[in-house]
């Protein structure tokens, strides 16, 4: 299970056990959208080969708000 908890500078993720930082302008490169309108499956694909994508993917904007 991979966790991901979102702040303004970036994200700190969980990964099979390892814990990690993804910072806002590598996020926003990788994905090629504005940090706010990325959603939380947009960053489960980065970090995981084939991810479970369940319920409606939430844009960080909304999660930090």
């Amino acid at each position: 299970m991979t966790v991901l908890s979102f702040d303004e500078q970036g994200i700190d993720v969980i990964y099979e056990g390892t814990e990690f930082r993804l910072e806002k302008e590598l996020v926003e490169e990788a994905i090629q959208k504005e940090y706010p309108d990325i959603t939380d499956h947009e960053v489960l694909q980065i970090v995981e080969e084939e991810p479970a994508l369940t319920g409606e993917p939430r844009r960080i904007g909304d999660i930090l708000s």
